[in-house]
């Protein structure tokens, strides 16, 4: 056997550990397995995926990603392409702007979708089944990190039966939120303060069925269409979208936190009342009341929205974080989730790249997945807040200007800039015609002989 030959089985045979099953830690999961790593262990808390949730924008560099780890086609069977997006004064219907998206697939490859999240990530899980090099332990909560290396060390607790154990691992990969234990407890070993950002804001998350809507001939355009639908007004706002093949309205808004202020920082969701949304948005027109009139009582979700201030790092010793753990973002771009797949792909390029098992390669494999990662990230959470901003303008001298640029727009005159970020033509080649496993094969070399 020659000695790379002898190299790549030492670098297969490495023990990776994930914390978190959410979109980040199962492409994590998937990628490695699919660059030939043998042991992969996620450690879950949940008891299953509970295959739940909303509505989640599918954009080409996320697709990119999944078509090469070979679940986009079933993801996207369910998915809802989208080839315009209308922006309305929430009070009157009113259409302030409409962007035609209808080049995207021309230009990236493949046309911006939407989809559910459960597709997203049933689809992922059942790919990940197919690998017997990964492992779930769902229940299982990670307790305390002991060590981040060169081995990194951690306790877990079973749900199920209350039993502990000690594991040890060559590879650590932070997947498991906003809330993350390995981001804190990375934090505090490196005596770094990145306290959670209180956003002022949290957002109602609705989801209609067809057989709700079919009866009003407006509401059915609606679910039929293949559109975007924003409704904007004073620090609100209302998105909606058709997914899982026009057969759910996926509805989600923002707007300032009531609920969660005098809360623990620990409680993020909460049932809402039904006569509260139409409080919120008292002030939005009949269209959207209507939306909200078919909700059923009990099943108003409220999230508050959280992120955590910019880190110094990302990586200690052999340990990365991925996802909300390092850049949780608002969702006024829609590139939460496709920014932890992102991390995942990177994470699997770099690592496979390793030219040996040792624990100092392992960590500058990292730093070069946050070189390659991070600056991105970091700009798209710093856009999608500034987005949100602009689209919740109040009445003054900023909200008419933002609103003749709409108008210009409408009259074919906008040469491109939409106030809505994430319909602008400019930053969509910036972040859909993104290629992250391709700079991260190209510039691997560089940038670990640089670390």
């Amino acid at each position: 056997m020659s000695a790379a030959h002898e190299t790549m089985q030492e670098v297969a045979g490495l023990r990776v550990a994930i914390v978190g099953a959410g979109m980040g830690g199962l492409t994590c999961a998937l990628a490695l397995a699919k660059k030939g790593f043998k042991r992969i262990d996620v450690y879950e808390y949940a008891g299953d995926l509970g295959f739940v949730g909303a509505g989640i924008q599918l954009p080409p560099n996320m697709a990119r990603i999944l078509s090469r780890l070979g679940c986009w086609d079933n993801i996207e069977k369910e998915a809802v392409k989208i080839y315009s997006t209308s922006i309305r004064q929430g009070s009157t219907n009113q259409e302030l702007a409409h962007v035609d998206l209808s080049s995207i697939e021309k230009e990236f490859g493949v046309q911006h979708q939407v989809g559910h999240r459960s597709n997203l990530a049933g689809s992922l899980y059942a790919e990940c089944q197919k690998h017997t090099a990964i492992t779930f332990h769902f229940s299982t909560s990670v307790e305390e990190i002991i060590s981040f290396g060169p081995h990194p060390t951690f306790t877990t607790l079973s749900r199920t039966d209350n039993s502990t154990a000690t594991v040890e691992v060559d590879i650590l990969l932070g997947a498991d939120g906003i809330k993350s234990r390995v981001r804190t407890g990375m934090l505090q070993a490196l005596n770094i303060d990145a306290k959670i950002v209180d956003t002022e804001q949290a957002a109602y998350r609705i989801m209609l069925k067809r057989d709700q809507m079919k009866h009003d001939p407006e509401l059915l355009e609606l679910i039929d269409s293949s559109r975007v639908t924003r409704w904007i007004g004073e620090r609100r706002h209302v998105i909606a979208y058709p997914v899982s093949a026009n057969q759910v309205y996926n509805i989600s808004t923002a707007h300032p936190d009531t609920h969660f202020a005098a809360a623990p920082s620990a409680t993020y969701t909460t049932r809402g009342e039904k006569a509260a949304v139409f409080e919120v948005y008292k002030d939005f027109g009949e269209l959207v009341h209507k939306l909200f009139a078919l909700v059923p009582e009990g099943e108003v979700c409220e999230w508050k929205l959280r992120v955590h201030e910019p880190l110094p790092t990302w990586v200690h010793h052999t340990t990365a974080l991925v996802g909300d753990a390092c850049h949780p973002t608002l969702p006024h771009l829609n590139q939460g989730a496709a920014q932890a797949i992102e991390d995942a792909a990177v994470l699997s390029v770099v690592l496979s790249h390793l030219p040996s098992s040792s624990a100092s390669d392992i960590n500058k494999a990292l730093k070069v997945y946050e070189e390659v990662r991070k600056e991105r990230a970091d700009t798209l959470v710093m856009m999608a807040a500034q987005s949100g901003k602009t689209l919740q303008l109040g009445e003054g001298a900023a909200k008419e200007e933002r609103d003749k640029v709409f108008a210009r727009l409408k009259e074919g005159k906008g040469g491109g800039k939409v106030p809505d970020k994430w319909a602008d033509s400019d930053v969509q080649r910036m972040i859909f015609g993104h290629d992250c496993m391709a700079i991260a094969e190209e510039r691997f070399e560089e940038l670990f002989a640089a670390v």
